[in-house]
């Protein structure tokens, strides 16, 4: 079955091209070799503001240049967002789009007794490099900002099932594990969870 994808690239240096692209890359091709619609957005690429207040999170809109990012995170059936574990989470830049992409009204509705999800139906992959070994962010650290991440954003407006990825020791892995993450991207993107 063909599905709707929103690639979403976190990493905050636009100038090079970082392990996080390259797995980015893998994911698209697959994903595109396997007859499904990939939509890419860099965020590093995208000049917006930073939300200041609850009144803008509230009922403030999306701003003009995130509008193309929101609505392909509306129409999307699988959203993958590959990032750089920066102090135990995912960098500022991240945070910032998601707190503008979503907002009320985009991502969840405001009820008497709690919110409506607006983004059931979908679901999610995050992708995330770091320095330290995986193994010890996830049972030390007990991956807290990703687990954060994805149950306070994306399961909170609506997104299921959720699947994580992380890639450690990054600076020290040797060819043939780079490339073997390479591979495991590729068979995510040919059949996206």
């Amino acid at each position: 079955m063909s599905r709707n994808i929103v690639i979403i690239q976190g990493h905050p240096d636009c100038c090079r091209s970082h392990l996080c692209h390259a797995l980015a890359d893998a994911y698209a091709e697959a994903a595109i070799q396997a007859g499904h619609t990939v939509v890419r957005v860099d965020i590093a690429r995208i000049n917006f503001p930073l939300l200041q207040t609850a009144e803008d999170f509230n009922s403030g809109v999306v701003p003009v240049a995130l509008k193309p990012a929101t609505d392909a995170i509306i129409a999307a059936d699988h959203l993958v967002l590959v990032f750089p574990l920066w102090l135990g989470t995912a960098p500022a830049l991240v945070k910032a789009f998601l707190e503008q992409t979503m907002r009320p009204g985009v991502a969840f509705a405001y009820e008497a007794f709690g919110a409506k999800k607006l983004l059931t139906g979908r679901s999610a992959h995050i992708v995330v490099t770091m320095g330290m070994p995986a193994w010890l962010y996830r049972t030390f650290f007990c991956s807290h900002g990703i687990r954060a991440l994805s149950r306070n954003v994306f399961r909170f407006v609506g997104f299921s099932p959720m699947r994580t990825t992380m890639f450690g020791s990054i600076e020290t892995a040797s060819d043939k594990t780079r490339n073997s993450w390479l591979a495991v991207m590729r068979r995510s993107g040919a059949e996206p969870c």
